[in-house]
């Protein structure tokens, strides 16, 4: 008889959510097939995290949370934090496509489950620009928040929308590293501070 392991099986389930429901959102996703993509009950996964909806809002959290732990905002070198949230966008695509729907489901006004605790974690990355503004680093002729709305929104389009940068930018290396340099370019402009 095989021993069952808890955290493999969380994992599993985990796994195979982030992919549903980055291919299908959140209304078209179904637990069945994440069930058995997971080679776990459909009862399990209630278990685990409730209805659909939590373990969307469980998911989109967990891979957010990924994304400011593995690329942390670095306002003292624009260059080298675009290109970090760039590759990180373009090596992990699910969590674009997980925002989207999200906003598809929930539009923007609907408040967000665990709103409060993502309003947090982009408080500090506000505070951030805030403070290398008041250091002189980066421009304050633009409020921090439109700003990182905007390096984020910079940062993600070409992952967002890959049949957009293909067809306006191409598809080859050489494109991408153009259209990267541009961004940096774009980015740098933006926040340079003024005189």
């Amino acid at each position: 008889m095989a021993v069952r392991d808890p955290e493999a099986t969380r994992a599993r389930i985990f796994d195979a959510a982030v992919a549903e429901f980055a291919r299908f959102g959140i209304a078209g996703a179904r637990i069945d097939r994440i069930a058995g993509e997971a080679k776990a009950n459909k009862q399990l996964i209630y278990a685990y995290y409730g209805n659909k909806a939590e373990l969307f809002a469980q998911v989109l959290e967990k891979k957010m949370l990924d994304l400011a732990v593995s690329v942390p905002v670095d306002a003292d070198d624009i260059d080298g934090w675009m290109d970090r949230l760039i590759e990180y966008h373009a090596t992990h695509p699910e969590v674009l496509r997980l925002l989207f729907w999200e906003g598809i489901e929930y539009g923007g006004t609907e408040e967000l489950p665990h709103e409060y605790e993502r309003q947090a974690h982009y408080d500090s990355k506000v505070a951030a620009f805030e403070e290398a503004q008041a250091r002189g680093v980066i421009t304050d002729a633009i409020p921090a928040t439109d700003l990182l709305f905007m390096l984020v929104a910079l940062a993600g389009w070409a992952s967002a929308v890959p049949q957009m940068r293909r067809v306006l930018v191409g598809a080859g290396d050489e494109d991408r590293a153009r259209l990267r340099a541009s961004v940096r370019a774009a980015a740098r402009r933006l926040t340079a501070p003024t005189d």
